[in-house]
């Protein structure tokens, strides 16, 4: 038996509206949690105008008073939901527009909001003329912590919204309450704490999809955040602060965060430790062969070498800890003078890397990368 198609006009829509709508579809009389036999099992679409993308999503529209920002974070079971859903306004707020999705809604809501309506006279607007206003669900909020949602009696089980101070919260095709529920108590727990409000957004969500978010099982899913802030000047004057979409992966959410937390240079995003050791030693010794490092050296001392007589241990065993404490400050002093990567060195990789070629833009000071290392060694052992 062959999958029902959508009608012509969605089949033939704008972007997202055809393969993705049939993607997005429910599952048809499946238990929560549990992934529909086939295709064959899903509905057929309901009959909405052309141009009108399906979209089960769970997002959350915020602002934070002592940044001036205002934000939305949203993820769902279909591709590219950055380019539909979220939309953020520096001084002025921000829109989810979800569940077919009329994208129209986000930049009309925030004009109307901008005019001075109050979210829910903004949506009262939006909502006023549309015979598929129960197929609809959204969410506004304004800079003064406003905030108004819809969601419509035709909207897949679970749906609904959660609004609290400075928040909103809603979500549709959830596998329960417990999805906004979660997504509600961590913006909550985070608030006065001096989280910037796009991690605040990003931890929200993740505590959503913790909880099994979009109940439906095996489709393509995606995740995209938008942060305005008046005082950052974004791209082109659009005043974005931040702006991820992650069209499609396995874990959206958790790709999302890794890339903020990686170009926001957030603390976790990698590992690390003091620099140092017998590595940066060869660093050195190559770099002031080749005249880049304390060319006036006469030569880079050796390390110490541990020789200590080892039957010490058993003839005289006080003297072979005091001769191991000799080693270890000797070494300890060795490190100290020649084994750290420090700014002397840093400049002189630098000064390398210009004159051999590597100095392109963009890269971090000092940096020791592969082609670093090859051009160094060949340069070092192809020396008289």
């Amino acid at each position: 038996m062959s999958s029902p198609r959508p009608p012509l006009a969605l089949r033939s829509a704008a972007p997202l509206a055809g393969l993705a709508l049939l993607l997005s579809l429910p599952p048809a009389a499946a238990a929560p949690g549990t992934p529909p036999a086939s295709l064959a099992a899903l509905p057929a679409p309901p009959q909405v105008e052309r141009g009108h993308p399906f979209f089960a999503t769970f997002s959350i529209c915020a602002i934070d008073p002592e940044t001036g920002q205002s934000g939305v974070a949203v993820t769902t079971r279909v591709p590219f939901v950055g380019r539909a859903v979220p939309w953020a306004r520096a001084g002025v707020g921000a829109v989810a527009t979800q569940s077919w999705t009329i994208v129209e809604y986000g930049r009309r809501g925030l004009d109307l909001m901008e005019q001075g309506l109050a979210p829910a006279a903004a949506l009262e607007r939006l909502l006023a003329d549309d015979a598929g206003r129960e197929l609809r669900q959204l969410g506004l909020i304004d800079m003064q912590g406003r905030t108004a949602a819809h969601t419509g009696a035709e909207n897949g089980a679970w749906a609904g919204s959660r609004q609290g101070e400075n928040y909103t919260v809603q979500a549709n095709i959830m596998v329960g309450p417990e999805v906004v529920a979660a997504v509600a108590d961590s913006f909550e727990a985070t608030a006065g704490s001096g989280m910037p409000l796009a991690e605040r957004l990003i931890l929200a969500l993740e505590a959503g999809q913790a909880e099994g978010g979009d109940k439906r099982w095996g489709r393509l899913q995606s995740a995209a955040i938008r942060v305005a802030d008046p005082d950052h000047p974004g791209r082109g004057g659009d005043h974005l602060a931040v702006s991820i979409d992650v069209g499609e992966h396995p874990h959206p959410v958790a790709e999302m965060k890794r890339i903020y937390y990686t170009t926001e240079r957030r603390l976790g995003h990698r590992e690390f430790s003091e620099v140092g050791g017998d590595d940066v030693v060869e660093l050195k010794r190559m770099l002031h062969a080749l005249g880049y490092w304390r060319p006036e050296l006469e030569e880079l001392p050796e390390p110490p070498e541990f020789d200590v007589d080892r039957d010490l241990s058993r003839s005289d065993p006080e003297a072979f800890q005091r001769a191991i404490a000799e080693f270890r400050e000797l070494a300890r002093a060795y490190d100290e003078s020649w084994a750290g990567y420090d700014a002397e060195a840093v400049a002189a990789v630098d000064a390398f890397r210009k004159a051999h070629g590597l100095d392109h833009p963009g890269k971090p000071p000092g940096l020791v990368d592969a082609a670093l290392v090859a051009a160094l060694r060949d340069a070092y052992y192809a020396r008289d």
